[in-house]
């Protein structure tokens, strides 16, 4: 069970970083990157978000998020206006260019999707979906909550966190 923990591990870590790399080669086609792409399709599904709900939403250093921003902003892409109740605060919404870059994406997103998850059942992409969840929330749970070292737990007494999400059984 030790090794195959170890390998399971090791594989979606070597996932992650192969498809990001895809994705970052795929995206220059459209002379974008990965991460604006992320931005705008996260805006394009909730406008008015403000910068700190943002890099919160997609996982980034607020710092690392507003030069993303400020090079979206030059580029005409989104803007920032201030909010109604809180003047220092800034809302970012995409402009007609912004918006209109993320519908030039959606293909390319189709074509990826396709491409990465060609030959999976809706049965197992659901089943790693949900396991990937449970995972997310877990590594967020022991990060809350500071590290322990698990190499020293048997493998009786460990014992995992429950997921949120409901696992699908299939049809």
């Amino acid at each position: 069970m030790r090794e195959l923990r170890r390998e399971l591990i090791f594989q979606l870590i070597e996932t992650s970083r192969l498809l990001q790399t895809y994705v970052d080669h795929r995206a220059k086609e459209y002379n974008t990157t990965r991460a604006q792409w992320a931005v705008l399709g996260r805006l394009r599904r909730q406008e008015g978000l403000t910068q700190v709900d943002l890099a919160g939403q997609l996982e980034l250093q607020p710092i690392s998020l507003v030069r993303l921003l400020d090079r979206l902003v030059e580029q005409g892409y989104l803007q920032r206006r201030t909010d109604a109740q809180d003047r220092r605060v800034k809302r970012l919404y995409l402009t007609p260019a912004g918006r209109q870059v993320v519908e030039d994406l959606d293909p390319l997103g189709d074509s990826i999707r396709g491409d990465v998850l060609e030959g999976y059942s809706a049965h197992d992409m659901q089943n790693v979906h949900d396991m990937l969840l449970g995972m997310k929330e877990r590594i967020k749970h022991l990060t809350a909550h500071g590290q322990r070292d698990i190499t020293t737990e048997s493998e009786t007494t460990s014992r995992p966190l429950e997921p949120r999400t409901h696992i699908h059984q299939g049809s």
